[in-house]
């Protein structure tokens, strides 16, 4: 009977393996719209929140230093800070979307979802980390047209405001990638973000020139990967820079390449995720 009731459901179904090609973009693209649909579900925290929290750090600081008060770069101090707020921002949520991503299913356990998924490592980490730069992106157009109402935001490239956006948010998904991986509990991922993240991005000249510094600091800063993404996006903005903007984006191609491998190769072998 079992025999009988296959060999019907064969002549009515063609029944074989399926086959995907070289890559699942099927399978690609539903995790990234799993993902984008995830920070779009609760956008007041995800996209309105960061821009908030630079609106208050512009008017804090304009107000407390003033805009009169000489000029940074050849520029009014308040057009220095915003394009620098908005890296910073581009910072830190790209690195809050792929770390929460990985930290939220191990704790919930459908993770397993993913990992028993027709999807590669290579697949997986570049859905989610893809994710986070769509995040990023997102946050860098609302904040501009936010703060176009409040100062007058000049373009010099659009194509520099593109390139390192695109480069700061996809180090920073591939490192949140990576810290969602090792983290048992949000008091690892707090300690990450705590004492790596925000004095990393703080101290990456974001509020002042960094030629202000002296030579030793200035040295330290100037192997600090956040600065010359945020160097490299306020020059889009301002045409001027602390740093050399061909060498920022050799550096920066240079470890996205790197931190990508160490994200693929640490969720291939199953680090964390697997028993």
């Amino acid at each position: 009977m079992y025999i009988y009731i296959m060999s019907q459901i064969e002549k009515k179904y063609q029944i074989g393996v399926r086959k995907f090609g070289l890559v699942n973009w099927v399978g690609v693209y539903n995790l990234y719209v799993k993902e984008v649909t995830r920070f779009f579900i609760v956008w007041v925290q995800t996209l309105l929140s960061p821009i908030i929290s630079s609106l208050l750090f512009l008017s804090v600081l304009s107000l407390a230093i003033g805009n009169d008060r000489g000029e940074v770069l050849g520029f009014p101090f308040i057009s220095f800070l915003a394009p620098g707020l908005i890296a910073m921002s581009i910072i830190q949520q790209s690195f809050a979307h792929s770390s929460s991503s990985l930290m939220i299913g191990k704790i919930q356990g459908n993770i397993i979802d993913t990992l028993f998924a027709p999807l590669s490592a290579a697949e997986v980490t570049f859905a989610i980390v893809l994710a986070a730069v769509t995040r990023s992106i997102i946050i860098t157009i609302l904040s501009m047209i936010v703060f176009s109402f409040i100062i007058d935001i000049k373009i010099y490239s659009f194509f520099y405001i593109t390139i390192f956006a695109f480069l700061g948010s996809f180090i920073l998904g591939c490192l949140g990638f990576i810290a969602g991986l090792w983290s048992e509990k949000f008091d690892h991922m707090a300690s990450v973000t705590n004492f790596i993240i925000t004095p990393l991005s703080f101290l990456s000249g974001v509020f002042y020139s960094v030629d202000r510094l002296p030579i030793f600091f200035k040295s330290i800063s100037q192997i600090n990967p956040f600065f010359y993404m945020i160097d490299g996006f306020r020059f889009g903005f301002l045409g001027a820079s602390d740093g050399s903007i061909i060498y920022g984006l050799i550096y920066l191609i240079t470890l996205s390449a790197i931190l990508w491998f160490i994200s693929y190769y640490l969720y291939k072998i199953g680090y964390k995720i697997k028993s």
